[in-house]
């Protein structure tokens, strides 16, 4: 399967300035998919760690910002050795742990080498009291269902969406 949004992952990637991007999306769009396979195809490596009802990762982020700390923590949570030039971090349904989208403001400030894409249903809504959102240090990519040349595509029939 091929999403058009890989496209924007590239350029997102190559970016000189390249901040935290959060993917934004109703439920069943596609994000995760899309996060991992991007991860798969254009990195060496892919730390996934899935927030929803995880209480390691409610932990790590309670206690404070230091980013070597995160790091760490992050390190043991996916099994994979993070290394900011090969790795891509992905925080999926992250709005259940508020104080991670918080982080993002962290990570783009005093470790913006690492390469971070968080995700999660109603990120809008989910906004916690006592929970600052990293206005201006985020960079967002919305995400819809497929459109009808990516369905075409899917279903082997990419003779007819280049017909379109």
């Amino acid at each position: 399967m091929y999403r058009y949004k890989i496209e924007d992952l590239k350029q997102w990637k190559n970016s000189k300035d390249r901040k935290p991007l959060i993917i934004r999306g109703a439920r069943q769009v596609g994000k995760t998919w899309l996060m991992k396979e991007f991860g798969k195809k254009y990195y060496e490596k892919c730390a996934y760690i899935n927030f929803d009802d995880n209480i390691r990762m409610e932990q790590l982020f309670s206690e404070d910002f230091n980013i070597e700390r995160i790091i760490q923590g992050l390190k043991i949570e996916s099994g994979v050795n993070i290394e900011p030039e090969n790795t891509l971090i992905i925080f999926d349904e992250v709005q259940e742990v508020p104080k991670a989208l918080t982080a993002l403001k962290y990570f783009y400030e005093k470790a913006n080498k690492y390469q971070i894409i968080a995700a999660g249903s109603l990120l809008g809504v989910a906004m916690h009291e006592g929970t600052s959102f990293p206005v201006g240090k985020v960079d967002f990519l919305d995400l819809y269902p497929l459109n009808f040349y990516e369905f075409l595509e899917a279903l082997g029939e990419r003779r007819i969406s280049k017909a379109c």
